[in-house]
């Protein structure tokens, strides 16, 4: 039997998980698991960021993006394929897309980085960035870890089985900006703050942004608005994660809309994170989620080849 078509991410508080009670584990477990086979998405609570932690981050991401271009283009370097430091604007287009998404946004990755990783780059004129920023990265990834293991017992594995998969994986922050439109008549034909698509990595964790547009295509082909408590994170499984379930947990499409005509001369902010493995993680399917009803769907890969792939099809890496 299909499950039932949701208007709302379901809401599920991470206390639950963690409370040491067993059958509050088990609950959260199972409905995270629920999530995300139907539609993907979930609201979460107890998430371990703070309101004051939120705010210092928004006011610094924010004070980096109101600087000139040309200060902003000090970050830019293109031979680093858009993973660290600034991107600027018109650079990422969504796959299958031919119109770069409204946008500017600024990478910072593993603070500790390990092998071919590079290292961050930070705006030397602006000491909260980095300060807020790798707070942050240290909180979502701590919060992301837990999330994992529950998802992990989930799929009847071991709970600390993605543990060593993740321990200084190449996940990201992405501090987004999609700039004001005074002349939305001037827009290319088609361009919007986000075009459709499904996120790369194993999981995203999403902040309140500063105003809303963010929504989520669902199974029978409505998209519906996406909108957490002011207290609650949303999070996403990836396209990573769907590989590796076989598509038993949906990577589902989302986008960000332009706003109503006459807020298209304001800024909206918005700051995910990006949950990657190490890029050595095997994605190959597990075999419990491969069933005659649910044949193989992907080819064999690693974490690498796909973000790889990926960033290649962005328009990221030529």
């Amino acid at each position: 039997m299909e499950p039932a078509l949701l208007n709302e991410v379901p809401s599920l508080d991470l206390a639950d998980f963690t409370s040491g009670d067993a059958r509050r584990k088990q609950q959260f477990v199972e409905h995270l698991g629920e999530a995300f086979t139907n539609i993907g998405f979930v609201a979460i609570k107890n998430h371990g960021l703070s309101d004051e932690l939120r705010n210092d981050l928004y006011d610094s991401v924010q004070e980096f993006f109101s600087q000139p271009d040309d200060v902003k283009r000090k970050y830019e370097f293109p031979e680093l394929f858009g993973q660290r430091g600034y991107i600027g604007k018109g650079k990422e287009t969504a796959k299958g897309f031919k119109v770069a998404d409204l946008k500017e946004f600024y990478h910072v990755g593993q603070p500790e980085p390990v092998g071919q990783m590079p290292s961050n780059i930070f705006p030397e004129e602006f000491p909260d960035f980095k300060k807020y920023t790798l707070e942050v990265y240290h909180t979502f990834e701590s919060t992301g870890k837990t999330l994992l293991r529950a998802i992990a017992i989930y799929l009847g594995l071991p709970e600390d089985y993605f543990e060593d998969k993740v321990k200084n994986g190449d996940s990201l922050l992405r501090a987004l900006h999609y700039f004001p439109i005074p002349n939305p008549e001037l827009v290319p034909e088609g361009a919007v703050r986000a075009a459709a698509h499904g996120d790369i990595n194993l999981i995203t964790l999403l902040m309140g942004a500063s105003a809303e547009g963010l929504e989520v295509l669902r199974r029978d082909g409505q998209w519906i608005a996406i909108t957490a408590l002011p207290d609650q994170i949303v999070v996403n499984v990836g396209d990573m994660l769907d590989r590796l379930t076989n598509h038993k947990l949906k990577s589902t499409i989302h986008r960000v809309v332009n706003p109503p005509r006459e807020k298209m001369g304001t800024s909206r902010y918005s700051i995910p994170f990006f949950m990657h493995p190490r890029a050595d993680m095997d994605l190959t399917s597990l075999e419990s989620c491969i069933t005659s009803e649910n044949p193989k769907l992907y080819t064999d890969m690693t974490a690498g080849e796909f973000l790889d792939e990926r960033l290649r099809e962005l328009g990221l890496k030529k």
